[in-house]
């Protein structure tokens, strides 16, 4: 293995935060084929991406005290814990946290939860492949440092 010279410059790669475990990043959606496709578009950008089916199993990972920086939900999320029941309740128990609602057909539904969630980021996967993956990158660079005196 080469060893340094002293007063060569030091060249690192940070990555963008999260720990030991890198950028843990919460997939939540109803469809499976929208899930696996937003983990992998996630997994590709270099993030590790854990997928549920519903927002009561998201909620149960946050509320465990797993690893979580980014929360991306499918707008179309409903049943008796809905997306945007499910962003409230997320900023709740993680003030923090970087949410990201992310609709396959660019629903009419997000601008109104962007409202109840002003710094929640929308992503609309048809636009371009790789942009929600872009979005959760965006969501990771406006967060505030974990200690932040403010």
């Amino acid at each position: 293995m080469p060893q340094p010279v002293v007063g060569s410059p030091v060249v690192t790669s940070a990555p963008p935060s999260g720990g030991c475990y890198g950028v843990q990043v919460l997939v939540a959606g109803p469809r499976k084929h929208w899930r696996n496709e937003v983990a992998a578009q996630v997994r590709r950008a270099g993030f590790q991406a854990t997928a549920c089916d519903s927002a009561v199993d998201a909620l149960t990972v946050l509320v465990l005290g797993l690893p979580v920086d980014v929360l991306v939900a499918d707008v179309s999320l409903q049943g008796t814990v809905c997306c945007s029941q499910l962003a409230l309740e997320a900023r709740a128990l993680r003030p923090g946290l970087r949410i990201v609602l992310a609709s396959e057909r660019g629903e009419a539904a997000t601008g109104a939860m962007s409202g109840l969630l002003p710094d929640a980021l929308l992503a609309s996967r048809h636009l371009r492949e790789g942009s929600v993956a872009s979005t959760v990158r965006e969501a990771l660079a406006n967060r505030l440092p974990p200690y932040a005196d403010d």
